[in-house]
């Protein structure tokens, strides 16, 4: 077979595959098999780029790096809708429609109205083209890259009827449990969090590097398609047709004869949207034809054929009876109220946060306060305020510890950050359950079979007092062991014990860990500040961990998502010997502590004998491309800014940093047309 027919294979075949899973729910391969073809794919594309797609499933993991979104406009407006919060309102839109459409049979689509990102998709035989944000209604930003990213977004449909140009329209959303486990990790490497899930997916899309956009698992619901001419004649028929060609259309939708229908709807999904993957905040109601919306028209802002109906914020009222603190994986110090339970947005709230002693000094709230409470994003209750109203003399005020609740020590506040921190990060006994925690998480080393009442156990039992100590774990030591704990949610008392089919889990999941490649071991470290990205950066930049462990902090801040402070903590982190043990432990223990380098196929030997650097992004590579491109025509890389170094390549938004040394050391700077011209 040729490397073209190969590709094309692949292509199809992967797709398909693509197709069941985030279509149908159907897995018909497991995850290394589907892997295994994507590498494969990727690797002919990269070898035969002129044979490559337009709807090849490569484009899915990103890799273009966009040094700016060059401006599109929309071929039919983006209009917003008017909106109410009144029922009253909504009788009266119909009494507007009944009589613009002189009183004519119509019916209404509702649709829920999703907390998300508004985006345009054009497609060009069957193939997107296009993708691009709102904007202004008018114009709005390319983003086509990181659309691509979307897996629920068909690259190519098939079908019948399908008219050669379209475009179609949707809410580009971040998942709820997406939000929360990017928030989970970025707690636990000491980053702020996100503030909520819209915010958070409309950052997201505008990330200059389409690979970090495709680790955030971005989705995105359909509800519109336009195309000229028109092929449907109603909305409803376009709905069922986007269905049927691939798209992700929600299954929410309803048509509503009557406005007392509609209503129905809304009081329908007032709690029930709780349940969906992504936070909703009203119902979208359209007049079905599409030639009576014509008749309707528009007014100046928006169309007469369409409203939003709003629900009322999510808030309750309830007592704040006391105040815990949780201690987390770098030592930062988390209030969280205990409240009298209340019900808010479908389920029973006990406990909120209140994030940080600013935030309590901010709000004024004291114990015993009746407080207002919000679900952020629809997912974490939080306190909003105080009802100082209902204040009795029972309120106190709250003393903020002054010592780490877990362990004593005096707590530390670092300068510009709004978290107090216990500093006694490797005796405190919260601190070293989260750091054995988040070693044994899906992202780090995936061991699975070891919750979190079995890693409490082995604390308890003197097992584990530092990673390193699960490679000395055996059947004779695990076997038989048991505690009973008490469920913090539901008050239930809980055993764990280790049978041997629990303890021949555990080990083979031990053992298979040795083979996670070396991003997954560094991130597992649990260095301050490295998250899953940078660790992977890190991985790319250094290739192993004892060219990163002798790194300087002049070259670490030279490193694609590494900062200052990233640096900082790098250097303090390997600079501790008790860490430098534990890394040397993991060494012995068979840890992959080197990355996978990629062969790369020779082009040329125009770049023989020289030595290359880049910095900034560029508009025609990514740097893994770039990087590819000067080894595959004979040049080298440097790891920093020396005298050795014969060429320092720089993009937009260049470091200033290796830019000034490169002056100061008479290193030739070039651009980026200029390196493509020594190759081409």
């Amino acid at each position: 077979m040729s490397p073209q027919e190969r590709i094309h294979e692949l292509t199809d075949k992967i797709n398909y595959y693509n197709y069941q899973y985030y279509q149908n729910s159907i897995s018909e391969v497991d995850d290394y098999t589907f892997d295994t073809l994507l590498e494969e794919l990727i690797g002919l594309e990269r070898q035969y780029p002129e044979f490559r797609r337009p709807d090849t499933p490569s484009l899915r993991v990103g890799g273009t790096v966009s040094k700016e979104f060059p401006t599109v406009y929309h071929r039919f407006p983006m209009l917003s809708l008017g909106n109410t919060y009144s029922e009253v309102e909504l009788v009266e839109f119909d009494n507007r429609v009944r009589k613009g459409l002189n009183d004519q049979p119509y019916t209404y689509v509702c649709e829920l109205k999703f907390d998300g990102v508004a985006l345009s998709m054009t497609y060009e035989n069957g193939v997107l083209v296009q993708g691009a944000t709102r904007g202004d209604g008018v114009r709005g930003d390319d983003i086509t890259h990181n659309i691509r990213t979307i897996r629920t977004l068909p690259l190519r449909i098939h079908g019948d009827k399908i008219p050669p140009l379209f475009e179609v329209r949707g809410e580009g959303f971040l998942p709820l449990a997406e939000f929360e486990r990017i928030n989970k990790e970025r707690e636990d490497i000491g980053e702020p969090l996100l503030a909520n899930p819209r915010n958070a997916a409309s950052g997201t899309f505008k990330q200059q590097d389409s690979a970090i956009v495709a680790k955030r698992r971005l989705d995105c619901y359909l509800y519109s398609f336009l195309s000229e001419p028109e092929i449907f004649q109603t909305h409803e028929e376009s709905l069922v047709a986007m269905n049927q060609w691939g798209f992700n259309v929600s299954p929410t939708w309803r048509t509503c004869r009557t406005i007392q229908e509609v209503m129905a709807y809304i009081q329908e999904w007032e709690t029930n949207r709780y349940s969906l993957p992504l936070a909703t905040d009203g119902i979208v109601i359209k007049v079905n034809r599409y030639d009576q919306q014509r008749e309707l028209g528009f007014t100046a802002k928006s169309p007469r054929w369409a409203i939003a109906y709003k629900y009322k914020a999510q808030a309750a009222s309830t007592t704040l009876n006391s105040v815990s603190y949780q201690v987390g994986r770098t030592g930062a110090v988390t209030p969280v109220a205990h409240l009298k339970p209340v019900l808010l947005a479908g389920t029973v709230v006990k406990r909120a946060s209140l994030h940080n002693a600013n935030e309590i000094q901010r709000l004024g709230v004291m114990l015993n306060d009746t407080v207002f409470i919000e679900k952020g994003g629809e997912i974490i209750p939080k306190v909003t305020g105080v009802d100082l109203a209902k204040r009795t003399a029972a309120s106190v005020p709250i003393d903020y510890p002054t010592h780490c609740p877990a362990c004593g020590t005096p707590l530390v506040r670092k300068e510009g950050e709004a978290h107090f921190y216990c500093p006694n990060e490797k005796s405190c006994p919260p601190q070293r359950q989260a750091r054995l925690e988040h070693f044994i998480q899906r992202r780090a080393m995936n061991i699975e079979s070891l919750g979190e009442g079995k890693i409490e156990l082995l604390i308890d039992k003197g097992l584990l007092e530092n990673p390193a100590d699960l490679y000395d774990l055996t059947t004779e030591k695990l076997l038989g062991l048991e505690k009973a704990y008490t469920d913090e949610e539901s008050g239930k008392i809980r055993v764990v014990s280790f049978r041997e089919k629990t303890v021949e889990n555990i080990l083979t999941a031990i053992e298979r860990s040795r083979q996670q490649p070396f991003p997954n071991v560094l991130f597992a470290l649990g260095i301050r500040y490295v998250g899953n990205t940078t660790a992977e950066k890190l991985a790319d930049y250094f290739g192993s961990m004892d060219e990163l462990m002798a790194a300087p902090y002049e070259t670490l801040v030279n490193v694609p998502e590494v900062g200052p402070r990233i640096a900082q903590s790098i250097v303090a982190w390997f600079a501790d010997p008790d860490n430098q043990r534990f890394v040397e432990r993991l060494r012995q223990a068979g840890l992959q502590f080197a990355a996978d380098r990629k062969i790369v196929e020779p082009e040329s030997s125009k770049l023989d004998g020289k030595t290359f650097l880049y910095t900034g992004t560029f508009a025609h590579f990514s740097r893994e491309e770039l990087e590819e491109r000067i080894q595959a025509n004979g040049g080298k890389l440097l790891s920093g800014v020396s005298k050795k170094l014969s060429y320092l390549i720089v993009g937009e938004n260049a470091g200033p940093s290796k830019v000034d040394k490169a002056r100061k050391l008479g290193v030739n700077m070039i651009g980026e047309q200029e390196f493509i011209a020594m190759i081409s």
